[in-house]
């Protein structure tokens, strides 16, 4: 093949045919390698770096896997260099220095296409004549022939070698693109993942956690269990009361103002931490009476201290703006307007006046002269119509539909009027007698203003594709460049004689006044016509001005002889609605609202939220006592947030519990803690970057709370950030002695308050020594932390104390139960995350009984029900993960803890830059933690 060297450097087993492909090849990997799904992973383990993958893509066998999904693609790129190295080649052999014969033949050429195109016929035989004349010479003498030859040639390969290069261009950008996405991309992806070695996954590799930062984002959100069966309970019901029950963080609050914002109509409020019934109620009220005016398009009255002219001025000032500007282009535009079709207008209005006058003048004569005859008597049928007629227009005094029906025929009127003058106006060419006689002139004489009117369309339609031409580092709008163009096509049409007397006919002015006047008729029919209020609009704000304000109205009346005069002065004020009168009314506004949407197939929502921040379940059961007058309005569906107490109470309900769930609830709907499935897509949606070990790590420590599940999971960006760590072995350490100190240090402030003797001291002893080995907090294994909290995970408190432990109250026993059971679990945690070779010990817990990593997040929530039950969910899981545990008595004393900060991560807690030696502290002490593994080939 041409072109083609087998032994170039570039080669790589025939799979390249030119240099360019190798180069393009070449090129692609530099674009992968600067990708961020790449980039974030080199250099995080030894043999993962650019230098490597490189090495390893540019192999045989994966230049082969990289080249075979865009083969079709190759082949054609391929053809389209082949095609342009030997247009080329051609042209090399073609050059020669234009000679003298060429300069005249292509002079000659010129002329007789010139004279073709602008001259009489007499001129294009002189023309033709010469031109043959020099061919002849040319072709008579071979040296003359070879020059014209190479120069044409060499001209006509030029014209085409732009085609070639730009065809080769575009097929090896096509080429670059498939191999990028279906080649070299996801195979260097695959070497990357080989070069990093075994339990990949572990490593954290962040990119952006915008999802983690905004909780409230509602583009972050997913539909879980728990939404599709509130949206399944309230598409089944026409209205009701649901209540949404469930622990703190589990996702009420968001849940109801995702059925909130699907809703026609819907309210969302929050419920007062000390509540009074009618101060809550008066709030809701103005609530719906705002967002009802919101949702219609209506402004809220504003209530404040501002005079009445300054509030006149405020809102009169937005349209005081807007009529300025309109009439600061529509009189200048009138003005020009009139003045351009004042004369013919009134050439219309003097060659149709007479006739108009008399049509009317006939028109007039003839109604005046019916009804002369009907008052007379004279026409009886006409009489008795004329009668029927006022009595239907008597009948039709109440229809309800003259409103659209004059709306119809202003739209028909304005439509059907306009377009017949628009149609009109084109119409009247073809009959006009000038314009018939300017186009035969242009048809059969001159074709120079065909021409120009021909290259004025072409320049039309090539201003509205609006190319662009890049010139060097200048990038040229081709619309200007085509308007200019345009404009001067159109003045040298105009100076034409036949152009010049069609555009100034006589008539023209007239067909304009058509067209004009036909767009305006247009215009005019979509003019949308002021609508009176909506009833229900004047009521909701009639009542905020009821509830939200003190309206007083005075009048006083004199009377008397002027020698004795008295005055009687009256003042009306308005009285604030006492309870059962609110109650009354809001419900009433509320059923038209509901009876509103729901003709329009829509649905209305109330929301109440954090019903369970009002303290005790007590409280919260009166609030619902409270508030249960307003509920039940048909049409309506109240969703209301309350807490477990709550929602058991309304579950116990037919059994011997009777409570003001069972009148105040239609409904329940349980949120409970995610799934490990949910806690991945509510992650793998707000944080990509956390794979699955870290979605694992941080649903374990939040139990599933989506609140927290969200928490922990900026928790292990937040410490990436901030140590520089991208082990699942680091961070997680890092992370679960964080937490357990911070919670320890709670602990130990909840037993500091109760009473202790000198002997039974010693428990809080324990604890401070336990917080001392939490001073210097590393990621790397220490023998005696984790002494320490073995030692405090199974205390034995009988064993500590001997006989004074059995003045340790209940109260207190359960605190140190509580906090034992939970170092036992961040234990488990610090076995299980912070060990290495994760991916192996996972898949091998998951072949024995509770070896499921779902069990470490109920293991977490049951440490909020019993430290006990916890304890023995804790154990069993330590068993499935092949976890040792000890007795109390094999740890009998806290070790000493570290003196000094460990020497390894001495400045962990100040960010590194890339490639620093803070990456290669996070490695810990005895070597490599990860053997990596052949690349792919």
């Amino acid at each position: 093949m041409p072109g083609r060297h087998r032994t170039a450097p570039w080669q790589v087993a025939d799979h390249f045919a030119y240099e360019r492909e190798a180069t393009a090849y070449d090129a692609v990997l530099g674009v992968c390698l600067t990708q961020p799904s790449i980039t974030r992973r080199l250099g995080k383990r030894p043999q993962a770096n650019a230098e490597n993958v490189r090495a390893n893509m540019l192999t045989e066998a994966n230049v082969r896997r990289a080249l075979e999904p865009c083969l079709e693609h190759q082949r054609r790129f391929r053809g389209a260099l082949s095609w342009y190295e030997a247009a080329r080649r051609r042209m090399d052999y073609l050059h020669d220095p234009p000679s003298p014969e060429t300069f005249v033949l292509g002079l000659l050429t010129l002329v007789f296409l010139l004279v073709l195109v602008l001259a009489p016929w007499t001129y294009v035989v002189g023309a033709a004549f010469l031109l043959a004349v020099g061919t002849f010479a040319v072709r008579r003498n071979p040296l003359w022939r070879m020059h014209v030859r190479h120069n044409a040639g060499e001209l006509l390969m030029r014209s085409v070698m732009p085609v070639y290069k730009r065809l080769a261009d575009s097929r090896e950008q096509t080429w670059r693109r498939e191999l990028q996405a279906k080649g070299v991309g996801p195979l260097m992806e695959r070497v990357v993942e080989a070069l990093l070695g075994e339990d990949s996954d572990s490593l954290l590799l962040p990119d952006g956690y915008e999802g983690l930062r905004s909780p409230r984002n509602r583009q972050y959100v997913i539909d879980n269990e728990a939404y599709r069966r509130l949206a399944r309970k309230v598409a089944q019901r026409e209205g009701g009361t649901i209540a949404v029950s469930g622990p703190r963080g589990a996702g009420k609050s968001t849940l109801l103002e995702h059925c909130a914002e699907e809703a026609d109509f819907s309210v969302l409020v929050q419920a007062p931490a000390t509540y009074a019934p009618h101060e809550f109620l008066l709030s809701l009220y103005i609530e719906v009476c705002e967002q009802y005016l919101k949702d219609s398009d209506y402004d809220v009255p504003e209530f404040d201290r501002l005079s009445t002219v300054s509030r006149v001025a405020r809102r009169l000032a937005p349209v005081v703006r807007r009529v300025v500007r309109f009439l600061g282009f529509a009189l200048p535009a009138a003005a020009l307007v009139v003045l351009g079709l004042a004369a013919a207008a009134r050439s219309a209005g003097l060659r149709y006046e007479d006739a108009v006058r008399h049509h009317a003048q006939d028109l007039w004569t003839g109604l005046a002269g019916t009804a002369q005859d009907v008052w007379g008597g004279e026409r009886v049928g006409a009489a008795l119509a004329v009668t029927l007629l006022g009595v239907l227009v008597w009948r039709l005094r109440r229809w309800g539909r003259w409103g659209a029906l004059l709306e119809g025929l202003r739209l028909l009127f304005a439509m059907v009027g306009g377009g017949l003058l628009m149609l009109a106006a084109p119409v009247s060419l073809f009959f006009d007698p000038g314009i018939r006689q300017g186009w035969r002139d242009v048809l059969d004489g001159s074709s120079v203003p065909g021409l120009l009117l021909g290259l004025g369309v072409f320049l039309a339609l090539a201003m509205e594709a609006a190319p662009r031409w890049p010139v060097g580092l200048i990038v040229l709008a081709g619309r200007p460049v085509f308007a200019v163009l345009l404009v001067g096509d159109l003045i040298l049409a105009y100076r034409t004689a036949p152009v010049h007397a069609m555009v100034t006919d006589s008539g023209n002015p007239l067909r304009l006044a058509c067209l004009l006047l036909g767009l305006l008729l247009f215009r005019a029919g979509r003019w949308a016509l002021p609508q009176p209020e909506p009833p229900l609009v004047t009521r909701c704000r009639n009542q905020l001005y009821r509830l939200q304000t003190v309206q007083t109205s005075s009048f006083a009346v004199t009377s008397g002889p002027p020698a004795l005069v008295s005055a009687h002065t009256s003042s009306l004020s308005t009285v604030p609605p006492a309870l059962p009168a609110l109650v009354s009314d809001f419900r009433e506004l509320l059923t038209s609202i509901a009876q509103e949407r729901y003709a329009r197939n829509g649905r209305v929502v109330i929301a109440i939220d954090e019903v369970d921040r009002l303290g005790t379940d007590t409280q919260a059961l009166a609030f619902l006592a409270e508030i249960k007058a307003i509920l039940g309005v048909p049409h309506v569906h109240y969703l209301i947030s309350v807490a477990e107490d709550v929602g058991a109470s309304f579950v116990r309900r037919g059994l011997p519990h009777r409570g003001v769930t069972d009148s105040s609830l239609d409904d329940i709907v349980h949120v409970q803690p995610c799934t490990l499935a949910e806690s991945q897509s509510i992650l793998e949606r707000r944080a990509k970057e956390l794979l699955e070990p870290y979605s694992l790590l941080a649903h374990a420590l939040s139990g599933g709370i989506p609140r927290d599940l969200i928490r922990y999971g900026l928790r292990i960006m937040e410490i990436e950030e901030k140590t520089r760590f991208f082990e699942l072995t680091d961070i997680s350490r890092q992370m679960i002695l964080e937490e357990l100190a911070e919670t320890l240090a709670g602990f130990r402030t909840l037993l500091g308050k109760q009473q202790w003797t000198r002997e039974t001291s010693e428990v809080l002893l324990t604890f401070r020594r336990l917080m001392d080995h939490f001073r210097h907090l590393c990621p790397c294994p220490s023998t005696e932390l984790h002494g320490a909290l073995r030692h405090v995970a199974f205390y034995d408190l009988e064993g500590q104390l001997g006989s004074a432990a059995q003045d340790i109250p209940d109260e207190v026993r359960r605190l140190i139960d509580e906090a034992s059971a939970y170092v036992l679990f961040s234990l488990t945690l610090l076995d299980v995350f912070g060990t290495p070779d994760f991916a192996r010990r996972r898949a091998a817990a998951a072949l024995r009984t509770d070896g499921d990593p779902d069990l470490l997040a109920q293991a977490r929530q049951e440490l909020a029900g019993s430290p006990y039950s916890a304890r023995s969910l804790i154990m069993a899981i330590r068993a499935a993960w092949r976890v040792p545990h000890h007795a109390g008595g094999t740890v009998p004393w806290i070790p000493r803890p570290r003196s000094s900060p460990c020497p390894m991560h001495t400045e962990s807690d100040a960010p590194d830059e890339p490639g620093s030696d803070g990456r290669a502290r996070s490695q810990p002490e005895g070597g490599q933690r990860h053997s990596p593994r052949p690349a792919v080939t």
